[in-house]
């Protein structure tokens, strides 16, 4: 593989930080600098830690920051559940948020011990 471009965890988590800035964008005003940012800090982590262990020299470089990738998606998926349960929206996007973000999770942690293995 020439790119990170190229592995389908980091095209897939690039679709979530556009998924998540959708349903963060219909969150009341006064969680702009509470859930918000939070939420859209921690999935702007995952790709751009997938991207940049992907140009480290050694396995074990790029698997540190595969590790701070799925850290990051822990992050987020603690913060889509406190979001959903004060209901911050009504929509769907939820769903399709946690549902998307646990194929990522799986995708990272496969990666990772793909990665520890070398």
């Amino acid at each position: 593989m020439k790119s990170y471009r190229e592995l389908e965890v980091w095209q897939r988590s690039c679709d979530l930080v556009i998924e998540i800035y959708k349903l963060t964008a219909t969150f009341p005003a006064n969680e702009q600098y509470g859930l918000i940012s939070q939420m859209r800090r921690a999935v702007i982590s995952i790709p751009s830690n997938i991207a940049e262990g992907f140009t480290r020299r050694t396995s074990a470089d790029n698997h540190n920051f595969v590790r701070i990738a799925f850290a990051s998606g822990a992050e987020l998926e603690t913060q889509i559940y406190l979001a959903e349960k004060l209901k911050l929206s009504k929509t769907e996007q939820f769903k399709t948020c946690k549902n998307d973000l646990e194929v990522i999770m799986k995708m990272l942690n496969k990666l990772g011990q793909s990665l520890a293995s070398n």
